[in-house]
């Protein structure tokens, strides 16, 4: 029991509720047929293990506790980022009754403080509601407490602040078992990297969007960190990492497929938009072989959604200006008809049958 996490416990339950289901439907069409004392083991393992399940990691057994736990995660975000603007006012509303020393001690006991409160709920939290608002709170009064310290002492903003940021949200998220500070560690993450790949080349860091290949780097660490660092024990972080990490990749190809200025590259502007929409073309196509290719759902989502995003721009390049607007989306449909055909056929062979 120790080694199953929550998410593993609550998708355990999500199966026993669908054996049910399967085996009440396979008695009423008399394909399967148990005997009493067979139905009674059952439902008395199955009844032990949710209850056990449900006093020590706190799972829904059922589809009314399901619904009231998404209105708690609602609850809970909504809290956190209440009770955040409420420190961020209060600050505001008093902060120039404070000396500079008490304002420094402020601030500083502020973020201790909240990841103190943050680790000692997590030890007593088993649904991890509380624990995840707390992580939220701690996280927005460690930026709004950095950033105003950096005005106090008239700092000049730089991308270093990025890091700790990204540090403190990556350490909770991982505590915390938080997919939304895992967000935004990687968003800091990427644009620390972005940032120092364009000071490198002479850009200042605020700058960063100005050259879409800046996130190319981070698009490959976040690539790779799943392949190299297991995350079987942190549900949906992988997933994260992937999709992060193609967002990161396919974005910047759809914007230099048609800016070829903001490339590094010194070729002519229509030669780079060429190459880049080639590119995104092979690139996608690839992601969605390796999704199917290894089972990784988000892979080929993703990778589907720019594949078809990439396609209807080029059909939009080449025909909107000739075709009257009637026949160009009578095109894009009769395309799309043609990609149910094409998928539902894979599907088929994927399957195992006929093509």
């Amino acid at each position: 029991m120790s080694e199953v996490t929550r998410e593993q416990a609550q998708q355990r339950a999500a199966q026993i509720q669908a054996f049910h289901d399967e085996l009440s439907l396979l008695e009423r069409q008399q394909v399967l047929n148990l005997s009493e004392g067979q139905r009674q083991q059952l439902a008395q393992h199955h009844q032990q293990l949710l209850q056990r399940f449900a006093e020590q990691l706190d799972i829904d057994t059922n589809l009314h506790s399901q619904q009231l736990s998404l209105g708690m995660r609602i609850a809970s975000l909504f809290g956190a980022l209440t009770l955040a603007c409420a420190l961020f006012f209060l600050f505001y509303r008093f902060w120039g009754v404070f000396s500079t020393p008490l304002q420094v001690a402020v601030l500083i006991g502020t973020s201790v403080a909240s990841l103190a409160l943050t680790l000692g709920i997590s030890r007593v939290d088993r649904s991890g509601y509380y624990s995840k608002l707390a992580a939220l709170l701690c996280f927005t009064a460690f930026v709004l407490n950095l950033s105003l310290l950096g005005q106090m002492f008239n700092i000049t903003p730089s991308d270093k602040a990025l890091l700790p940021w990204g540090a403190l949200a990556l350490l909770l998220a991982y505590h915390c078992r938080l997919r939304l500070l895992l967000v935004a560690a990687i968003v800091c993450g990427t644009a620390f990297v972005a940032a120092r790949v364009g000071a490198w080349a002479g850009i200042y860091w605020l700058s960063l969007g100005e050259r879409p290949e800046n996130f190319f780097p981070a698009a490959a660490l976040l690539l790779a960190i799943p392949s190299l660092l297991s995350q079987q024990r942190w549900h949906g972080f992988a997933a994260t990492y992937r999709i992060s990490g193609l967002l990161c990749l396919y974005l910047p190809l759809l914007v230099l497929g048609y800016w070829g200025d903001g490339s590094y590259l010194t070729w002519h502007a229509a030669a780079i938009e060429y190459g880049y929409q080639i590119a995104a073309f092979v690139l996608s196509a690839l992601g969605v072989a390796a999704g199917i290719r290894w089972q990784l759902t988000e892979v080929r989502n993703t990778s589907l959604v720019f594949l078809l995003l990439y396609l209807y721009t080029k059909f939009f390049d080449w025909w909107w200006e000739l075709l009257p607007k009637y026949l160009f989306f009578l095109l894009l449909g009769l395309v799309s008809l043609l990609l149910i055909v094409v998928f539902s056929r894979w599907r088929r062979v994927s399957q195992g049958g006929q093509s």
